[in-house]
């Protein structure tokens, strides 16, 4: 199958969805990701827009790009005025980008109602704005705004416009679904009507508006599009864009095109992740192909199959986008998660001990625990059913005092009295707020006799009303994220005050990470180990 080009839109189109900012140091850090995973090109913006894009383009020159061309992104010239004494069209050139990327309208509405120009006046800006660039020695992208939109409404008019684009020296002409609304069958003939228009290749640029933007690009590629353009994890204004990462995936592993560099696909998990934390996004959990959830299994029935043949219940291995499969532990599991779930423990297999434990987190579900997503938690009970548990630490008390005044910030004061190791300790610990100042008394007190939780730290904090109906006296589930410098792990805790549950989440991630760092907790808290058919 042919090679189809990825282009990379994420920091341009990208960061004008709501709530997305890149910093220029960003902008950097993920050109060169995208370059190490073998990415075509990278938009890194429009040089006249701010001093950021235009320090990028300074700046990216520095780095030691091996694979992916950079692409400084602008309009056509502005009407009535030659391309060479245009600011925009002098702003591409002298960003000394290699490749050029420039916009310009198809709708004939557009042209007459918002530019306000004739429509052959439209048709001379883009050959001038194309040819100006070519002649200067640019490779020239031209991205056809609203094709598929103008297409509909006058499609002799848009097909004029992309033909201007390429008789002017433009390498190959994106069909832009601008307004994300088309449908796939729509896409494949205006994508068939292009290519008999115009001599040179066509891409495809799709929108998510409709929540077709994955299908409507495949079906571009199925007839003839040789370069997609989209965002990492489809951010991007409105709905987004495509997600380059469902995208490449299905081209690659599902219709046997070529895409990336060797070894580019299977990273794809970890280039999401990237640019969410540079984006400061949280992770979208049920993201196709990457998600933490995209291959783990609840139900028992799915998972008894998965342990049997894992195609049973999944698409594609997990291991080929750089994922792992997950087996979720909750009220609806059944013996397979048991088993599937405790086999990282080393336990040997017992009947009776994989119904205790399955009975226990029913009732304790019922309560208003959740151990899907709280797997140290899962292993401290699965530990203390199976009489291998022995407490690193004994609480005697504790107390949280909040004091305020009406001139200062609230002060939190934690005290903790602990028996650790057959000796007493006492301390006070202080902190922003009460889980805070518990957490500080609680390392306090522990320090002296597991100094490895100084690299131990708590990275997020979730708070939940379970029955809602109990009003103040509702119960509350509390789920910690801790990590060290190897592992990230969660602990969940409940109970009708706020403080307990925190506690009871705390403690079982300190005690996760004393375990796990004494080779007790069998490695990994996710990875789905491989059982045999004796275990199943």
């Amino acid at each position: 199958m042919p090679r189809i080009e990825i282009y990379d839109t994420t920091l341009r189109d990208g960061s004008q969805g709501e709530g997305v900012n890149f910093s220029l140091q960003d902008k950097l850090l993920i050109t060169q990701k995208l370059d190490d995973l073998g990415f075509d090109f990278v938009e890194g913006g429009y040089p006249l827009s701010n001093p950021k894009d235009a320090e990028y383009f300074q700046r990216v020159r520095d780095l030691d790009l091996k694979h992916v061309k950079v692409c400084a992104f602008g309009m056509t010239r502005r009407r009535g005025i030659d391309a060479s004494e245009d600011v925009g069209m002098v702003a591409l050139r002298d960003s000394l980008a290699p490749v050029c990327t420039v916009v310009g309208k198809t709708w004939d509405l557009h042209v007459t109602e918002v530019l306000r120009v004739d429509l052959e006046e439209n048709l001379a800006m883009i050959r001038d704005s194309v040819g100006f660039l070519f002649s200067e020695g640019r490779r020239v992208i031209y991205d056809a705004e609203h094709y598929f939109d103008g297409y509909k409404a006058n499609p002799d008019y848009a097909l004029k416009t992309i033909a201007a684009a390429a008789d002017a020296g433009a390498e190959i002409v994106v069909l832009c679904d601008t307004n994300g609304g088309s449908l796939p069958e729509h896409v494949a003939n205006c994508v068939d009507a292009a290519r008999d228009a115009i001599s040179c290749p066509v891409g495809i640029h799709c929108h998510n508006d409709s929540d077709l933007a994955t299908a409507n690009t495949l079906a571009a590629v199925e007839h003839g599009a040789k370069q997609v353009q989209g965002t990492i994890n489809g951010i991007g204004e409105r709905c987004g864009n495509v997600d380059l990462v469902a995208a490449v995936s299905n081209l690659v592993l599902k219709q046997d095109y070529e895409a990336l560099a060797d070894g580019g696909v299977g990273r794809l998990t970890e280039l999401s992740r990237y640019v969410y934390e540079l984006a400061n996004m949280n992770f979208r959990t049920n993201q196709p192909f990457v998600g933490s959830s995209a291959f783990a299994h609840k139900g028992g029935m799915h998972v008894h199959a998965v342990n049997r043949i894992a195609h049973s219940y999944e698409h594609l291995d997990p291991a080929l986008v750089g994922n792992h499969r997950r087996i979720l532990v909750s009220e609806l599991s059944g013996r397979s998660n048991i088993v599937a779930a405790t086999t990282r423990l080393q336990l040997q297999q017992d009947d009776e001990l994989m119904k205790t434990i399955l009975f226990k987190v029913q009732d304790l579900e019922n309560e208003g625990y959740q151990f899907e997503a709280a797997e140290a938690s899962f292993d401290l009970l699965v530990k203390k059913l199976a009489g291998t548990y022995e407490p690193k630490f004994e609480r005697i008390h504790y107390r949280v005092n909040v004091e305020t005044a009406s001139d200062t910030v609230p002060v939190t004061e934690a005290t903790v009295k602990l028996r650790v190791d057959g000796h007493l300790e006492h301390v006070v610990g202080e902190g922003d707020g009460p889980v805070n100042a518990l957490d500080s008394a609680l390392r306090k007190a522990l320090r002296p006799y597991y100094p490895n939780l100084s690299s131990m730290q708590l990275i997020d904090y979730k708070v939940r009303v379970i029955n809602s109906s109990e009003g103040t006296a509702a119960r509350v589930r509390v789920v910690i994220e801790s990590s060290d410098e190897n592992d990230e792990w969660t602990t969940v805790g409940v109970s009708e005050n706020v403080i307990e549950a925190s506690w009871i989440a705390l403690v079982d991630s300190v005690e996760y990470k004393l375990f796990k760092d004494d080779g007790l907790m069998g490695g990994d808290t996710t990875a789905a180990p491989a059982l045999t058919e004796e275990a199943i």
